[in-house]
């Protein structure tokens, strides 16, 4: 395939991953029967493609345009994914299974280093990765520090380089980028695009794909993630929250769905009415009065943003009951970041 770039070709060996290939073969949650995963013929390619960069270089918003819905939560805040997140690209000729990974950085507390190392054991087990690289910031220390994290994997396992957010630039600062990009590293290609006006989404996605091996699909057609249901609603409602606060909330910030139960009645609509009890965990008292606000005021607000997407997740009416709790300097407390699912 010739390269969007020019850069050289040649697609390396593809290792074996067991364990990504293997819990995408148990049971998901789908509106498709699981007999509807399509044994196609030779030709058809499917392959997990893992998707990193520093924080906030747009891997979720990329991920989401990709796939054709949202599957990630995303903010302007850094360091918004928190776990992986598996988005999946449904084509006639190929099916590719997006990694989307927190953003690698040089950590400064355990919680830091477990998502790095969350972000090291998934690079090991996929066929391909996209290397995230903001169009409108100039290449930097955290770039070039993943860029030699990924040199140790690139004889293995091709690494395509992204640029993300293309629309914000103008074509001077582009060509610009596009060749410090490619001087970062051995990449098997380097693609421009822009998640939020779709330019050259599907050229990327052409670009994943023929890097990724023959084989027939994971997932039954209609499904787009594999993430359950009580992950989901915690990232919606952490997404409602991160909006519009200060810097230094959204490193303390950690959501746990504690239940999820459906009432025997319906709602008045016919809909199924499903109660969904949420902490919201901060590290101060005082990060506990900026979620809560005057009076309740912005946590009322949150409710109302994340119920909203709630329900058309779930695709029931939802009663959701917010609290708000300080678990001091949890991202350095090991037991703690155990209980919160780290």
């Amino acid at each position: 395939m010739k390269g969007t770039n020019g850069l050289p070709e040649g697609a390396p060996e593809q290792p074996e991953h067991s364990r990504l290939r293997r819990e995408a073969s148990e049971p998901v949650r789908s509106s498709e029967p699981i007999e509807a995963v399509d044994e196609r013929s030779e030709e058809h390619r499917s392959g997990f493609v893992c998707l990193v960069g520093r924080p906030n270089s747009g891997k979720s918003t990329l991920t989401n345009a990709l796939v054709g819905t949202k599957v990630a939560i995303t903010s302007s805040r850094p360091q918004t994914t928190r776990h992986v997140v598996r988005g999946i690209v449904h084509r006639p000729d190929a099916q590719l299974v997006l990694v989307d990974t927190p953003g690698l950085h040089r950590p400064r507390t355990l919680l830091g280093e477990r998502l790095n190392d969350l972000v090291a054991g998934t690079l090991s087990e996929v066929d391909a990765v996209g290397f995230c690289l903001p169009a409108d910031q100039r290449v930097g220390p955290g770039d070039r520090f993943i860029a030699g994290q990924l040199a140790d994997i690139a004889a293995r396992t091709p690494v395509v380089a992204v640029v993300t957010k293309a629309d914000l630039v103008g074509r001077a600062r582009m060509a610009e980028h596009l060749l410090a990009v490619a001087d970062l590293g051995p990449w098997v290609d380097v693609v421009p695009v822009s998640a939020v006006t779709g330019y050259q989404t599907e050229v990327l996605t052409d670009v994943l794909v023929s890097h990724i091996p023959p084989g027939p699909a994971f997932y039954p057609d209609g499904e787009l993630t594999d993430e359950p249901d009580q992950v989901m609603v915690a990232e919606l409602v952490r997404e409602a929250a991160l909006e519009g606060v200060r810097d230094e909330l959204p490193h303390s910030l950690a959501v746990v769905v504690e239940e999820m139960v459906e009432r025997d009645q319906p709602s008045a609509d016919g809909r199924p009415l499903i109660d969904v009890r949420v902490e919201m965990y901060v590290e101060r008292d005082s990060q506990k009065a900026i979620v809560i606000g005057r009076g309740g005021s912005r946590l009322r607000d949150v409710g109302t943003r994340a119920r909203t997407q709630i329900e058309a997740l779930l695709g029931a009416r939802v009663f959701l009951d917010l609290h708000v709790r300080v678990a001091k300097d949890w991202q350095r407390d090991s037991r703690q970041l155990g209980r919160l699912g780290f």
